[in-house]
This record gives C-alpha cells, sequence and structure tokens, in this order.
C-alpha cells in the first residue's frame, strides 16, 4: 500500500468494524485476534510499565489525571484514550503530544496487507498501535484507558502496575450484562494476580464482585470512596475549580486547583489520589506533582470535552456524558446554573437508555433536538417525540450545527446554553 494520512486514516475507519460508527456489528469480544498482534509485535507493552483504567463513567478523567501527574513527576507517559472527539489521532498521546501522521500512515501502509487476513476490528489494531508506538517512543509508563467492559477487551492483554476500576453504572448492557453485577463482573476482568486494584466508587450491589475477584487473583484492593471523600471550594479567577479531600475525615490535600471542572470530578479526583498513593510505592511521585497534575491536565494531555465552557456570552457548556450515570451528575450541575432561560442542544445514538436520560433532564428548557454525523444517530424527529412525553419542548434540526446556530440566535447573554448527548454532538459543536 502506498496511502497518504487522509487514506490511511479512512481505511482504518471504513476497512475495519468501527463501533463508535456501526454499533454492535462492529463489537467483538475476545482476545485472539490481540493475541496474535500482540505476537506479531513481539509484546510491545512488555517495554514499559502500564496503568489499566476501566469503568462505567469517569476513566477518561482519571486516565488524564493519572498521566498528567506522571509527567509532572518527570516520566515519559504515554496515554491511549477511546473515543476521540476531534482528531483520531487524541486517542494515542506521549506526553500530550499526539500520535504523528506519518506514525499512522507508514504503520497501516506496511502492516495492513498482514492484518487483514486476521479481520480486526478498528479497535483491536488501534490498541496494537499505541502498543508499537509507545514502545518506539521510549516511554516509561504508559496510562491504557479500557475500550469496553475489561475481561473481553482489547488492552487486556496486558499486566499493568495497577489496575483502576472508577466505577460502575449501566451502559452497554446489550454486551456487558443487564445488572450491575453482571457488569461488575466484565470489568472485574482487568484484575491481574498479585497487581493492585483500586476501586472508585464503592457500590454495595457491586463490592462482593470485586472483593471475591481480588481475592482470587491475590490482589491487594482498596475501596477509594470508602477512604477519602472530596469537597468543592469555589473556583479560582482563570476558572479552575477547587477541590479539597479528605482522608478518613481529617484534612488530606486541600486546594487542589483542577483544570477539569464539574462536579463529577469529586469523584474521579478521590479516585485518581487512591491510585496515586499505590503508585508511589513504585514511582517517585511527590505532593507537589500531585498538585501540578491536576492543575496543568488540560495542558499536559490535551484534555477537553468534560462540562467545557465553549463561551461566556451567553454561558454555553458541553459534556461528553452520554449515559444516566454520567448524566445524573450533568443535571445537577445544570441545576447549579444561573440563567434567564436554558437552552439545551441535545441529540443520542440510539443504543444508549435514552428514555431514562429523559426523565431525568430539566421541563424549564426550551430543546434543540439534533442529529449527529453517525450511522448511530437517533433520529432527531424520534428524539423529539420521546422527549414530548416527558414534557420536554423544542424543535427538531437536521444537523448539530443547524440547532446549535439557532440556540446562540435565539439567547440573550443571561441565558445558559448546554451541548450533550453524546460525543458525536460535542465533536460537531466544537
Amino acid at each position: 500500500m502506498n496511502l497518504t494520512y487522509k487514506e490511511a486514516e479512512k481505511f482504518l475507519f471504513e476497512q475495519l468494524p468501527v463501533f463508535e460508527r456501526t454499533g454492535g456489528d462492529a463489537y467483538k469480544p475476545g482476545l485472539d485476534t490481540s493475541n496474535s498482534l500482540d505476537r506479531f509485535f513481539c509484546y510491545p507493552h512488555k517495554n514499559y510499565k502500564t496503568i489499566h483504567i476501566a469503568g462505567t463513567n469517569g476513566k477518561g478523567s482519571v486516565s488524564n489525571f493519572l498521566a498528567s501527574i506522571l509527567q509532572e513527576a518527570g516520566y515519559k507517559t504515554g496515554l491511549f484514550t477511546s473515543p476521540h472527539i476531534l482528531d483520531f489521532k487524541e486517542r494515542i498521546r506521549v506526553n500530550g503530544k499526539k500520535i504523528e501522521e506519518d506514525y499512522v500512515k507508514d504503520f497501516v501502509n506496511k502492516y495492513a496487507d498482514k492484518f487483514l487476513p486476521m479481520h480486526p476490528s478498528f479497535f483491536e489494531l488501534t490498541s496494537t498501535m499505541a502498543f508499537q508506538y509507545f514502545k518506539e517512543q521510549k516511554v516509561d509508563v504508559a496510562v491504557i484507558e479500557v475500550g469496553m467492559g475489561g475481561r473481553l477487551d482489547s488492552t487486556n492483554i496486558i499486566t499493568p502496575i495497577i489496575s483502576t476500576i472508577t466505577n460502575i453504572a449501566l451502559d452497554h448492557c446489550q454486551f456487558l450484562g443487564n445488572t450491575l453485577k453482571d457488569i461488575a463482573r466484565e470489568k472485574a476482568g482487568i484484575i491481574k494476580r498479585g497487581v493492585p486494584v483500586v476501586i472508585g466508587e464503592s457500590d454495595t450491589h457491586t463490592n462482593s464482585v470485586f472483593l471475591d475477584k481480588a481475592s482470587e487473583m491475590e490482589s491487594p484492593i482498596i475501596l477509594a470512596s470508602n477512604k477519602m471523600q472530596a469537597t468543592m471550594g469555589g473556583t479560582t479567577e482563570d476558572g479552575k475549580q477547587i477541590f479539597n479531600v479528605f482522608k478518613c475525615g481529617t484534612p488530606y490535600l486541600s486546594g487542589i486547583k483542577s483544570g477539569q471542572i464539574g462536579n463529577y470530578q469529586q469523584k474521579n479526583i478521590v479516585t485518581t489520589l487512591a491510585t496515586i498513593e499505590q503508585l508511589q510505592k513504585q514511582l517517585e511521585i511527590s505532593t507537589q506533582n500531585i498538585y501540578d497534575g491536576f492543575e496543568n491536565v488540560n495542558k499536559n494531555t490535551g484534555f477537553y470535552g468534560r462540562w467545557q465552557i465553549i463561551s461566556n456570552n451567553p454561558l454555553t457548556v458541553c459534556d461528553t456524558g452520554h449515559n444516566p450515570a454520567g448524566f445524573e451528575y450533568t443535571v445537577n450541575q445544570i441545576k447549579n446554573q444561573t440563567y434567564k432561560t436554558l437552552r439545551i442542544v441535545i441529540g443520542f445514538v440510539k443504543d444508549k437508555d435514552v428514555t431514562t436520560i429523559l426523565k431525568m433532564l430539566p421541563k424549564n428548557a426550551k430543546y434543540y433536538f439534533c442529529n449527529a454525523d453517525s450511522k448511530r444517530a437517533l433520529p432527531a424527529a424520534n428524539l423529539m417525540n420521546m422527549a414530548a412525553e416527558f414534557g420536554l419542548q423544542g424543535d427538531v434540526y437536521n444537523t448539530v450545527k443547524e440547532a446549535f446556530n439557532t440556540a446562540k440566535k435565539d439567547a440573550e447573554k443571561e441565558d445558559f446554553i448546554f451541548l450533550g448527548g453524546s460525543n458525536y454532538v460535542v465533536a460537531e459543536a466544537l
């Protein structure tokens, strides 16, 4: 092959099954292909330390927080996350710098013909690309975010120095199971023998699953939320949010300035700190590194899309939360805002529990229902009809751009505009 970068990117998205675009047809559980790809490259992830992050919500924030803190501690840090928002290269970073277009192009040109007979999924191949890239970049440590679930996820071929599971909520039920315990069992699959595991949010429905699995694997287990709590303490002049963390009821780290704002970051900060405590037994990470890592997360890792302020006149915010558990935090955050009129630009994909989310959304808002540019998008007209059953009123727009532009045109400076529902809505808005 002799593809340009754009052609190579198109190949990845169009020749391989991509879950984010086609949904279940691209879901390929099992590690056979990942192990075959891993053997082909001589197990690249064994050349550096890895940290494995799973969970229903918060794993993106925790992954970026950890990577930022490790960078501040002087470690050359790889970061593999998904999905991307604007650019494929966002998925694979070293010290915050996206993978080079030439690397992606050369990787596809050199290896695609060898891989196609294996019929890899998009995620299997991009995971392998990340592991090999990190090896060639000679990273010290890589933070690896699980794609979906854990036990059968393509990333679960690694043996990390620590595993972290942020929380458990109902999402991707058609693949992971219909109960919290079922989903917890899938995510507990990343627990490796003798490797410490941090559970971010303790839950009576799922604790036994994790405790039993950790016992079976002889892995030390830390229930972070039983040990630490974070409270919010206002904002700085430059818009960062201040958090105070308590450990067993005693002040632990006060005045943490976070580049990522939003009420839900309280839980993610606790999960991150519990993970860092364990990492400090193996790596040199100072308290100052922790403070700087939280404060500089956006600059260090290029992280965005979580309660991100797009504009201040009127205040306009987007957030990539897209399941009921995520929207619980989003709705509470919206309630904390002051505004004359609340305007919500929203669209979903078909395989989410849209009904449960619609029940949560505020009725005192003007809605702009839109179609995101994805085969998985729930048609905006269908969404409007579903929303009407819950007293949510608004109009239908064919594109996110049209919906967002109309909301901006309608808005006065005292209004508040929120955009969300799916990553696609946020991507197109940005």
